[in-house]
């Protein structure tokens, strides 16, 4: 169809023009609508009429030309001046003043068009979505959308009756950005954009880059508040330099926000667990909670981890503002806040991102690249430079508007890889017949690089599970750029021996030092989280062997092992309850475990780890430098058997594990310095539920070399336990 408006001596358009308008078709709304050469057009379908006010009020009625096209000679009415004029459209049972959408002139200057042309994540965060805005002294909503190959494009919501063949967008061919702004917008109206793609189908669209959502299973985007937070955590912020640093004890409680703890009515979730979360974190001593994402995500058995407002937290927890205050809390309380964090893949909801203006927008083309086999979902096409803009706004925008404190990076494996769980022919190799995917590779180096720029006291977590190198190296020297990995291997080695009977262990005792090969090729997070209780695998309780008693004692030894071995903490919560059975997300945690004394006994180790972890730096100084650790007993798998000193800022600590349910009396362990070694921890104490097998407070050495050492320890080592010892000369 022509869409090159005819006019005739009364202004009125030729009829396919006004087919088209009708229709929802016309691809150039501003090319017809609003003031030109006198003459004033507006759309309004369903309207009983319509009149343009000058700024004095003074009214002059519009003729109707046919449907709902109203044409008037208003010389006052100034193109690309939205104050010239105001109207006045008359609807059944109400009337609307407000100023004409197709008064004002393009919204993004040609620089800025520039800089979403050639990726800038900058001008993508600034440019795009909705803004609530005022322009020529009108107060309205400022909106753009990518969408470089759809034949149209209108926003519908609540303040146009969602009607497509109203608010036509704009194209600014140079960036496919089409754009507009709607006069009288208030927050809280909910929106989509009525996307006609290249294929000519029309789909309604949530915003990629609204700041607000609708609660699920409802999928529009909403107007978000602008008003920022009052924070009250600068002291907080000032300090987090020092407590991200790689010599600082980093032990993080990772949660489901939505099933910490018990609904309730009233408040929403972010305020309910403002009232609780920080406080419990704190007491038990962690240093941070870790969310699992946030990003509002459409299916609730996903658990976040296929989002598709990467800007919005989730509305089935409350509103931006209400996050917002939940963050100021746990920085109020010391407790920094790490977000899980997606960029790997999306789902293919038809109001998504999937086929956004009618082409592989956002995903690429090819299944072989863009459809992941493991989760049915669609990959990023990291080699556009508009969605990988895209996606680093979204990192930058948590740290900077929420205060967040870091990013833990999922999935980055199946990013790296081309063939990541694909067969032979179910990839397609590099351009150099390899199969890294340069591009992920690329985009995480600049997602690095503008996180450690813009915010460079935040942590960047990569969620890798292969050995690709320098995953935590600087980006100058070849690396990805991130701050920690977590140490999947760790995780599944020991998990693997914890899960053997005692008298097996002996035979897999490699599982529980081979650690150690590695633990300084990477700055690691030891994570115990919650891929390791979903899915069948049971709790962490449930993975250990023997009776109800016996599996308390391992999981005790096993929580004490891990706090003393290098490398900074991860517990999913739950962890610390020893919770039988495994997480459910449609529940809460069995708080009431706390009332049986293995359990209660459980939380209180993971407290006083927590406490020890925190309060020496002989556990956590030293953390990336192999100088803070020596092993003293590696190789006595007949006993299951371990022990290794860990050293920082002066102190010197004994960790000794022992695998097997059998007292060993008058062990000897060689130690570096003679003197006193208090036993500052004990997880066989009957504190924690243990037996009280132990040495009475610590141990004094003897004038006798063992294990290489000149000064030996004589011991108590209690069965399926953990002892710290502190020399204290």
């Amino acid at each position: 169809m022509n869409q090159d408006a005819r006019t005739d001596s009364a202004g009125a358009l030729d009829a396919a023009t006004l087919a088209a308008l009708a229709a929802g078709l016309h691809r150039d709304p501003f090319a017809v609508l609003g003031p030109h050469e006198g003459w004033l057009r507006v759309y309004a379908p369903g309207a009983l009429g319509v009149a343009a006010l000058d700024p004095g009020g003074v009214r002059e009625p519009l003729r109707e030309q046919a449907q709902g096209l109203y044409v008037g000679q208003v010389a006052r009415a100034r193109p690309g001046d939205g104050a010239s004029y105001r109207l006045a459209i008359q609807w059944p049972g109400a009337e609307q003043l407000t100023a004409d959408p197709y008064a004002f002139g393009p919204l993004l200057d040609e620089a800025t068009l520039n800089q979403l042309a050639e990726g800038s994540w900058r001008a993508a965060d600034e440019a795009l979505g909705t803004r609530l805005a005022e322009i020529d002294g009108v107060a309205g909503l400022r909106c753009a959308v990518w969408a470089p190959n759809a034949r149209r494009v209108a926003v519908v919501g609540d303040f146009n009756g969602w009607d497509a063949r109203r608010h036509g967008m704009r194209l600014r061919h140079r960036a496919g950005v089409w754009e507009i702004f709607i006069p009288g917008v208030q927050a809280g109206e909910r929106y989509k954009f009525a996307v006609t793609g290249a294929d000519g189908r029309q789909q309604l669209k949530a915003d990629p880059m609204a700041r607000r959502s609708e609660a699920p299973p409802a999928t529009a985007s909403v107007v978000d508040d602008p008003a920022p937070h009052p924070w009250k955590d600068k002291a907080w912020m000032l300090e987090r330099r020092e407590r991200h640093s790689p010599a600082a004890p980093l032990s993080i409680y990772e949660v489901h926000a939505g099933s910490w703890a018990a609904s309730g009515e009233g408040a929403c979730l972010w305020d309910r667990l403002a009232d609780k979360l920080p406080a419990y974190a704190r007491a038990m001593g962690f240093s941070h909670v870790e969310l699992m994402p946030v990003m509002e995500y459409p299916f609730g058995g996903s658990w976040g981890y296929q989002p598709l407002g990467m800007f919005a937290p989730t509305a089935r927890y409350g509103t931006p503002a209400a996050f917002a205050r939940f963050v100021d809390r746990c920085h109020g309380a010391g407790i920094g806040v790490i977000l899980d964090w997606v960029p790997a893949h999306f789902p293919d909801d038809p109001h998504g991102l999937a086929r956004y203006d009618g082409t592989a927008l956002y995903e690429y083309e090819d299944p072989r690249e863009g459809y992941h086999p493991d989760w049915h979902t669609l990959v990023y096409n990291l080699g556009r430079t508009e969605v990988k803009a895209f996606m680093i706004a979204s990192a930058l925008h948590w740290l900077r508007r929420f205060h967040i404190d870091g990013l833990r990076v999922d999935a980055v494996a199946s990013m790296l890889y081309r063939d990541y769980s694909r067969q032979p022919g179910q990839w397609i190799p590099n351009r150099h017949g390899g199969r890294e995917n340069l591009e992920a590779v690329q985009f995480l180096q600049e997602l690095n690089g503008a996180v450690r720029g813009e915010f460079p006291d935040a942590i960047m977590v990569a969620e890798e599970s292969t050995a690709w190198p320098g995953v935590t190296a600087p980006v100058a020297d070849g690396g990805l750029g991130f701050h920690y990995k977590w140490n999947m291997g760790w995780m599944h080695d020991t998990l693997r021996y914890l899960a053997q009977d005692p008298v097996h262990r002996k035979h897999h005792h490699h599982d529980i030092t081979f650690g150690m090969v590695y633990a300084y090729s990477e700055r690691f997070i030891l994570p115990l989280s919650h891929d390791e209780v979903v899915h069948g695998k049971g709790s962490l309780l449930s993975k250990m062997p023997g009776d109800a008693a016996a599996r308390l004692a391992n999981l005790r030894a096993y929580l004490g092992f891990m706090w003393a071995h290098p490398g900074k903490k991860l517990l999913f919560m739950g962890g610390e309850l020893a919770q039988p059975s495994e997480w459910n997300h449609d529940a809460t945690l069995d708080w009431d475990l706390l009332d049986r004394p293995g359990h209660r006994g459980m939380q209180r180790l993971v407290a006083d780890l927590n406490g020890l972890y925190r309060g020496l730096p002989a556990l956590h100084a030293l953390d990336a430098d192999p100088a803070g650790f020596a092993w003293t007993i590696l190789d006595d798998a007949d006993n299951s058997v371990v022990a290794f000193v860990r050293r920082g800022d002066g102190q010197h600590l004994l960790a000794v594990s022992n695998f097997t349910p059998v007292v060993r009396h008058g062990y000897r362990i060689g130690v570096p310095l003679a003197g006193r070694w208090t036993e500052k921890l004990n997880t066989d104490a009957m504190d924690y539920g243990g037996g009280g097998q132990g040495n009475r407070g610590g141990a004094g050495t003897d004038d006798m070399p063992a294990h290489g050492q000149p000064q030996s320890l004589s011991l108590t080592l209690p069965p399926l336990a953990t002892l710290f010892l502190l020399h204290e000369g």
